[in-house]
This record gives structure tokens, sequence and C-alpha cells, in this order.
């Protein structure tokens, strides 16, 4: 690397550029590099959000590092290195196990920094598997999402504080805020799901995979009695065809066809949330961190949760939501009953709760401004500043903040 090199070059490596919340987060601090006059590269297998790149100014290069073929994961090596050198890249963020093997090893050599970011608490099986999930854990400075995160790493790959660097998720509060969304776009949402005048809706949003706890959700449906409740699931099988016909299924023996819809995707998640009475993620799992919680709470809607995981961080217990037993139906469908149950003033209030917390600890800005603060502690010394402007100025950081 040039030492009087003005322009950090910041290369993040994400095996694909679709929905999810390490995606999003992926393309938010891509943006906040670009705004802030530095290179964005982003390194992925494709997807249907690549486009958004060329719109923010960030380079995107094809790789197939979703793989998790050793062949190609060491050709992925090779191709990461050349481009480490062409483009003169200063940190490498590998965000997910298969291309943080590659990014890791593509690093050696060369003068870049390696640092990784752990999204999930991923599972242990074995030795094999504890050695291919230890590449999240191999980087100068891991980020972890939540501090539930952040103790599996301390407990799993001996991690301490020096090296962790904890940075939840955060929303784009323009974007999830009542405020922002119009009637007209709640309407149009409203006709396309052929939700019935005047019920109260219940909202699980989240791909239809198992542990995301659909099925629990259904058989407390069963438990509410009340012919005002109309529930919407929204989220892709992403080829689980055997799991959503167990759910169609599920539905048809509750004798709840006409209260439950399932719905692949949603492209106005402001509006739905806006729609609904109240959010549910009654999750088997726990979640590393849980972006549905946070986005309810941003639109002012109670949320009932899982008691663990990413959860517990984000939801302020018996103030702006429930936490209720995981995989427990009849602990949902009461914290639910309570949800329908507030007066329009105890609504008001745990709206004005649930809006400062997440205002005040998950937005999108207070996310980017950590990550670029991780990236200065790397860069410390090693940029030299043009023309008064700072690496990362946008936040209109000093020497003394960014310590560079």
């Amino acid at each position: 690397m040039n030492a009087f090199q003005t322009q950090p070059v910041i290369m993040q490596i994400i095996p694909e550029l679709g929905p999810g919340g390490a995606e999003q987060g992926c393309i938010d601090i891509a943006a906040e590099l670009v705004a802030s006059g530095a290179q964005a590269i982003i390194v992925s297998n494709g997807g249907s959000r690549v486009h958004e790149l060329e719109r923010i100014g960030a380079v995107h290069i094809n790789l197939p590092v979703h793989s998790k073929s050793p062949l190609v994961m060491w050709r992925n090596i090779i191709a990461l290195r050349k481009i480490i050198e062409r483009y003169n890249v200063n940190i490498v963020h590998a965000r997910s196990r298969a291309p943080a093997w590659s990014a890791y090893y593509a690093c050696k050599k060369t003068s870049a920094h390696y640092i990784t970011t752990c999204h999930a608490p991923y599972n242990i099986s074995g030795d094999a598997k504890k050695f291919y999930n230890s590449s999240i854990a191999q980087g100068e400075r891991v980020i972890a999402i939540s501090n539930y995160v952040a103790d599996y790493l301390r407990k799993n790959y001996n991690l301490d504080n020096r090296t962790i660097r904890l940075i939840p998720r955060g929303i784009p509060m323009e974007r999830f805020h009542p405020t922002a969304v119009t009637p007209q776009r709640m309407i149009a949402l409203a006709q396309s799901w052929r939700v019935p005048d005047g019920a109260n809706i219940v909202m699980l949003p989240g791909r239809i995979t198992r542990w995301k706890g659909h099925s629990v959700l259904i058989n407390a449906l069963e438990r509410i009695h009340r012919e005002d409740l109309f529930c919407v699931i929204i989220g892709s099988d992403q080829g689980r065809k055997e799991y959503r016909k167990e759910l169609d299924e599920q539905i048809a023996a509750k004798g709840l066809e006409g209260r439950v819809r399932i719905v692949d995707h949603c492209n106005d998640m402001p509006a739905a949330y806006m729609l609904s009475t109240v959010v549910v993620c009654p999750s088997t799992d726990p979640e590393g961190f849980g972006r549905v919680p946070v986005e309810a709470q941003a639109m002012g809607r109670p949320i009932v949760a899982s008691d663990h995981g990413g959860a517990q961080e984000t939801i302020l217990r018996g103030q702006t939501g429930w936490l209720i037993e995981p995989s427990n139906p009849q602990a949902l469908a009461a914290a639910i009953e309570d949800a329908l149950a507030l007066t329009p003033t105890q609504r008001s209030m745990l709206a004005t709760r649930a809006m400062a917390h997440i205002a005040a600890n998950f937005t999108k800005e207070q996310m980017a401004d950590k990550t670029l603060d991780v990236y200065a502690e790397l860069l410390r010394g090693e940029i030299t500043p043009s023309s008064g402007e700072y690496p990362f100025h946008s936040q209109q950081k000093s020497y003394a903040q960014t310590g560079l």
C-alpha cells in the first residue's frame, strides 16, 4: 500500500446480494464509504441488489465467493489477491464464513488488513464444523452484531474485547417511520392481500424456514377466539416446498384457511408494519440480531418475540413489547391477546417508547459511524489527508476523534 494514498479502499465480501440483513448492512456501509470519500468495493456472486451499487457509486466484482467447494475457495484466494493488488485495497471485510476463508488467505503477503463480521451464532456440531466456522473469528477486528453473538465468539473462539467490536445493525429511520407511509400505500397493500375490513392483523415477516416459528404461531392462533383476527405471514420458501406444504396443511387442519394468508414477498415493509396490529417473531432458535423487532418498534408497533438471542437486546421487556418462552403457543397466544387488548392511549404510549428506543440505539447512521470507526482504527497513521479532507469525512470527525 502507498503510505501517502489519500483515498481509503475498502473491499467487502459477501456470498450474494439478495434480501437480508447482512446484505443490507453491506450496501449501507458501501454507500457511507462513498459519501465519505473512500472507494467501496463489494465482491459477491451477484444477486438482485447489485444494481443498487451503481447508484451509490460502489464497484461490484462478481466471484463465486458463495461456494463452499475447496477448489473454488482456493481459486477465490488467487482472484481476491489480484483484486487487492490491483485496487490497492486497504481493508478486506468478510461477512460470511466461506468467503472469509478465501479473504483471510488472500490478505496474506499483502498490506491489506483483514476484518470480519459475525452475523450469527453458527451451529457447532463437531470439531470440523467448529474449524470451518472459525474463519469468521480470524479478523484483526471481529464485529459482532449483538452481545449474544459477542458471547458466542468469546466462548467458542477465545476472543476478547481487544478484538471484538459490538456494532448492532441499524435501520434507515427516514424509511421506517409512521409519517413516511401514505394511506394509499397501505390501501394498495391491504387490497393485494385481500385483508378483511376492520381486521386486527397479526403479522409474521420472515422467510419460510422451520426455525422462524410459523408452526408455533399457527398453533397459537387456534387458541385465540376472535372473529376479527387475520394473520399475514410474509416470506419466500426459497425452495422449501415441503415445509410450505406442511404449513398449508396445518392451517387447513386447524380450520384457519380464512384467517391466515401466506404471501411470498412484500416490497413495501413499512406499509406492511403500519397495517399490522401486532408483529410477532416466534423463532424457535435464537437469532443473532433480528431486524423485524427493530423495524416493528421503529414503526410504533407492538412486538412479541421469543425470549432469546438478539431480541432480548432490542426489545424493552414490558415497555415496547413482549418476550415469551420459545416454542410455546400458549404463551404466544396470551401475549398476542395482551397486545390486542391495549387501549388507544396504551398503544400510543408504547409506540412513543418504542420509536424513541430505536432512534436512540439502532439507526443506520449509528451502525455506519461505528463501522467506519473500526476501519479508522486499522488505518491509523497510514492515510494522509488531502486538501483538508479527512478519510470518512462525512461525520465531520477530527483527528482526535478518529485517531487518523
